[in-house]
Parts: C-alpha cells; structure tokens; sequence
C-alpha cells in the first residue's frame, strides 16, 4: 500500500476514534445519539480546468503536454465515515481530448489515471445532511500519458513512442455537500523522484454517494434521524 494511503487510514481511525470517545464521555451530561460510521457506493465526475503532464526526460522531443478545454473525468468512488469525516477511495480516468505541446506538433490528446484516498470533512463527506461547506486531503498514485493520438510523421521517424509514467500525487479541494451530493474546486501535483516526470490540475469535481443518496427516501434510514 502507498505510504500516503496508509498515512490517510491512520489518521481517519485516529480521528473518528476520538470522535466516537467524545460523545461516549459526553453521555453523562447530556444523553445524544451517537451517529454511526456509514459504508457509501457512488461514483466522482471531474473536469480539468487545465492540465499539465511532463513525461520523463526523452531526447528526442519536448517533455510537456498541457489541456485547457475539453477534459473529462470519471470512476467509481467509495466512502467510510460519519458526517463529520469520512474515508475515501476513487480511481479515475481523465481524458484531455485536445492535449496539445505548443513548442512541438507532436500529436493530441492526454490522459491521466489519479488513484487516491481522502480524508474529506463537514460538507465534503458526503453524508451531511443540512448543507455545509467542507475541505478534502488525499494522495495517491496517478499514471499519465501524452499523445495519445495523431503522432506526426517527424517524430514517428524521431522515434518517439510515449507510455505511462506514474507520478505520486496529492490533491486539496474545497467546496459544498448536501445529501449524498459534493461539489469542490480542486488542486493536484505530482512528481517522481527519479525520472524527474510532473503532474498538475486544477479543476471541479462532483461526488455521488448513491448510497447515501438513497437512504434519504427511507424513512428507517438514520439520515432521517432529526
């Protein structure tokens, strides 16, 4: 398992460990429902609002590809947690449909694969109920790659052939969540120490805890509890 992963687990247990030890001190003053950690199924829609990969160096092109339009993400994405925080694991895969490298015609297109963990908090995990504004951390692994289409005869002959290169990535977000729904405006960067290959976006990204977006109609459903 990645270290940030395993970072990201510890302090989530740490922190609904803590959470959960409050509210049992906190019953012999006043008695109050403990809220129960909840297991969500959904799925993470995203679009770059610009990107860019840096391939490992190579001789015989430039190392940079970049999208400003047309990028679009998804996957499947799956929560552990309570309304004040919960665990997240997404993959995604992002297609940049008019990634280009202005210094070189070299071809078109970029896609980009985040694998990540998240702690998301309040708003953002996806089981808060009234409506609240929240913040996400994760890290991961993302698997890039540029020119995935229309390689131009000059560097055909040139001899440049690109593949996926990993990158470890992290990524903050801030934004708003209601019912199972979040929307946040995110930040992402990556590297690799030893091939010198770089990863950034920014963008939007939307979650859809189906579960929780379903237990909101049934009335036995502890979303429901006042």
């Amino acid at each position: 398992m990645f270290p940030s992963i395993r970072v990201l687990i510890l302090a989530f247990i740490v922190f609904t460990g803590g959470v959960c030890a409050g509210q049992t001190s906190n019953k012999v003053a006043k008695p109050a429902s403990k809220e129960k950690i909840k297991f969500g199924v959904g799925y993470t829609l995203s679009s770059d609002i610009y990107h860019r990969y840096t391939n490992p160096p190579n001789n015989a092109s430039t190392r940079n590809a970049g999208s400003a339009i047309l990028n679009f993400g998804g996957g499947p994405k799956f929560w552990l947690g309570t309304s004040k925080v919960s665990l997240s694991i997404e993959g995604q895969a992002v297609l940049g449909v008019l990634g280009y490298s202005t210094k070189e015609n070299k071809g078109l297109g970029t896609l980009g694969v985040p694998i990540m963990a998240k702690l998301n908090f309040k708003g953002l995990s996806a089981y808060e109920r009234e409506g609240k504004l929240g913040f996400s951390i994760g890290g991961g692994i993302q698997y890039s790659r540029t020119e995935l289409y229309g390689v131009s005869d000059e560097f055909k002959i040139k001899g440049v052939k690109r593949s996926f290169f990993p990158t470890y990535i992290g990524q903050v977000g801030y934004g708003f969540g209601v019912n199972g729904f979040c929307m946040n405006g995110f930040a992402r960067y990556g590297f690799h120490p030893d091939t010198d290959a770089k990863v950034w976006s920014i963008g939007i990204q939307w979650d859809f805890n189906k579960t929780s977006m379903k237990n909101i109609s049934n009335p036995a459903s502890s979303l429901n509890v006042k």
